[in-house]
């Protein structure tokens, strides 16, 4: 399609607006309150690099899979003229991606309409790098919206600002699609930018905008802004992490200046210290082995162990887990990712009760190898959940600092109750000999009201 002329029609909604209302602190809390519950959710990045899986041209790329363009210093038109013909996902199974994400305890899912190559996923009005103009033609994201809403999985997008492919990306590189064009317009790429936005947002009504490629100089806080309050108004219920503006703080994700834009910070690739504090909504992205985007040659998968103990270890801390899949450029999950999810899910599928809808420890420190979650029941009643990653000596669960006695104890899973014993700040939790599960037992501790912890 015509990209100049097609603009004009999306020139007088993209301007600048505000939202009609300041939101409080509440109704944040109401927005919010879905993706705070969710605690777990599958990543998906894919698109033409995940064709190349690392190679172009038969010979092997450094760097990241979706970073193929930028690994290999690839002009815009012959990353094209290689890749676009050969994209042809017919092996793409929507429903069987997220069926994985549900069984593995997912309760969102984050793919890539378009990466910083500027290939996108649906057929844009507004752009032929499109998947309309592949051999498969067809819109990839609609089917994988539909199966979320039959399999009650919220479906979301992630969107780079950023732009290899477009010639009015103000970042010039020799190799990207700005190179010829010796005065980028940033205003024209925002208003091309806007316009795609608009196209997803309204087709595909996402729960949550997942941005990123902010970082270059190219775009500006007050763009950051602009384009936040823009799609707050476009959909109220919209959630937006902070990569819409430059707050971030690198890969640690956290933004603390309240100036800038965003609903929740994005560690990416590590797990805080500690979280940000009660209030402060997160997400830490990973991949199970090294790479985002397909490569055939990154065999380093994480185990389950690890992987599950990861999603106790972010939970414990108020945060959510956002585990990646790379697609094959056919449309398959790797099955090392699909042998991972499930694996996860038979464990979730008996302790999934003391991730979701839990809020962060309430120990400073737990007194065990192991983490801690807490629910707060609608009676008022409290439950705190002991994750318990090796078995201790004698089979007894020390729980330091811990004023008040349950009113019981049991592991998850098995309704007998445990005995426990002790004195104020000093319980101790007689686990059973039977052998304890090899990554992570959940022993529940309920008790009347907010239990007290001292140091």
């Amino acid at each position: 399609m015509n990209l100049r002329s097609t603009l004009a029609a999306f020139t007088l909604p993209m301007l600048a607006c505000t939202l009609a209302h300041a939101e409080t602190p509440t109704e944040k809390d109401a927005r919010m309150q879905w993706f705070n519950e969710a605690r777990f959710g599958m990543f998906i990045h894919w698109g033409v690099y995940s064709e190349a899986a690392g190679n172009f041209k038969g010979k092997p790329v450094p760097g990241a899979g979706e970073w193929l363009q930028s690994g290999g210093k690839i002009p815009a038109a012959e990353y094209r003229e290689e890749l676009l013909p050969k994209f042809n996902p017919v092996k793409y199974d929507p429903e069987a991606w997220v069926i994985a994400a549900k069984n593995a305890g997912m309760k969102y899912i984050v793919i890539t309409s378009k990466h910083h190559d500027g290939f996108c996923l649906w057929d844009s009005k507004l752009t032929d790098w499109d998947v309309g103009s592949s051999p498969y033609k067809k819109d990839l994201l609609k089917p994988l919206a539909d199966a979320c809403a039959k399999h009650g999985i919220k479906f979301c997008l992630y969107h780079s600002i950023m732009d290899w492919s477009h010639p009015d990306w103000g970042t010039k590189m020799p190799w990207r699609g700005s190179a010829a064009n010796p005065n980028p317009d940033m205003d024209r790429f925002t208003t091309y930018l806007k316009g795609q936005l608009e196209e997803i947002v309204t087709t595909y009504h996402p729960g949550i905008l997942w941005f990123d490629g902010e970082w270059e100089a190219a775009w500006t806080h007050e763009r950051g802004v602009d384009l936040y309050d823009y799609l707050r108004k476009l959909d109220p219920a919209l959630i937006i992490n902070n990569r819409v503006d430059k707050g971030r703080k690198g890969m640690e994700g956290h933004t603390t200046d309240a100036k800038f834009k965003g609903d929740y910070g994005t560690p990416e690739q590590q797990i805080p210290a500690t979280g940000f504090g009660e209030g402060v909504s997160w997400e830490s992205c990973m991949t199970m082995n090294g790479t985002w985007g397909f490569k055939t040659n990154d065999t380093k998968w994480k185990s389950t162990e690890v992987l599950v103990r990861n999603l106790i270890d972010i939970a414990s801390k108020g945060g959510n887990y956002l585990l990646n899949v790379g697609p094959t450029g056919e449309g398959e999950i790797p099955a090392a990712s699909l042998e991972r999810l499930a694996a996860m899910g038979e464990w979730m599928k008996v302790n999934g009760e003391s991730i979701h809808g839990t809020t962060a420890s309430l120990f400073p420190k737990v007194s065990w190898d192991g983490r801690s979650t807490t629910r707060k029941l609608p009676d008022g009643n409290t439950r705190v959940y002991l994750h318990v990653f090796k078995r201790p000596e004698g089979g007894k669960l020390t729980v330091n600092g811990l004023v008040n006695r349950p009113v019981s104890a049991s592991i998850l899973g098995k309704g007998a109750p445990l005995e426990v014993s002790g004195k104020e700040g000093d319980w101790s939790v007689q686990l059973p000999e039977a052998p304890l599960d090899p990554i992570a037992t959940v022993v529940t501790l309920s008790f009347k009201d907010k239990p007290t912890i001292k140091p």
